[in-house]
């Protein structure tokens, strides 16, 4: 069966195949301009200027990512570490000034207690007097003298040791 058409209907056809032609061009023209549009917005621009996809710069933060979990985890055991050597170094100080005999005025005596953070360490006093100064240095274990401490001894060592305590 052979249909034939005449001019009208032939022009009708030929109007609408080039409205359909003009529509399928715009369709494409929004398309390849929404498509430039999401290329750009997932270009990511490094420092440098050179353009990478979205998907590169992920891949790149990942990898940076790792780096950096790899690296925290080395800090927290040179912490860990340095937690322990500061832990048996003196850090906690306290002096006490006083007079050792009464007919002197102006504290020139005075006691010093340099502690760790287990309470371990020393005293170190000086007496002084009108002609004469001594010294004397005393071990300090767990807070307490390794002998008996002059209440100015202990009264600084109890000050270092509240250091030590309060954390």
């Amino acid at each position: 069966m052979l249909v034939t058409l005449d001019d009208q209907t032939l022009s009708i056809l030929a109007v609408v195949a080039i409205a359909l032609a003009v529509l399928a061009v715009l369709v494409a023209a929004v398309g390849g301009i929404r498509s430039a549009r999401l290329r750009r917005s997932l270009t990511v621009l490094d420092d440098a200027g050179d353009g990478r996809t979205f998907l590169e710069a992920v891949s790149r933060q990942g990898e940076q990512v790792a780096v950096l979990r790899s690296e925290v985890a080395a800090l927290a055991v040179d912490t860990r570490s340095l937690r322990t050597d500061l832990s048996a170094a003196i850090r906690h100080v306290a002096v006490v000034r006083y007079d050792a005999f009464g007919d002197m005025g102006g504290r020139f005596s005075f006691s010093v207690a340099l502690l760790d953070d287990a309470g371990d360490g020393l005293v170190l006093t000086s007496i002084s007097g009108r002609t004469e100064s001594r010294s004397y240095a005393r071990g300090v274990i767990g807070g307490r003298g390794d002998v008996e401490l002059s209440p100015e001894e202990q009264q600084a060592v109890d000050h270092a040791y509240k250091g030590v305590t309060r954390g």
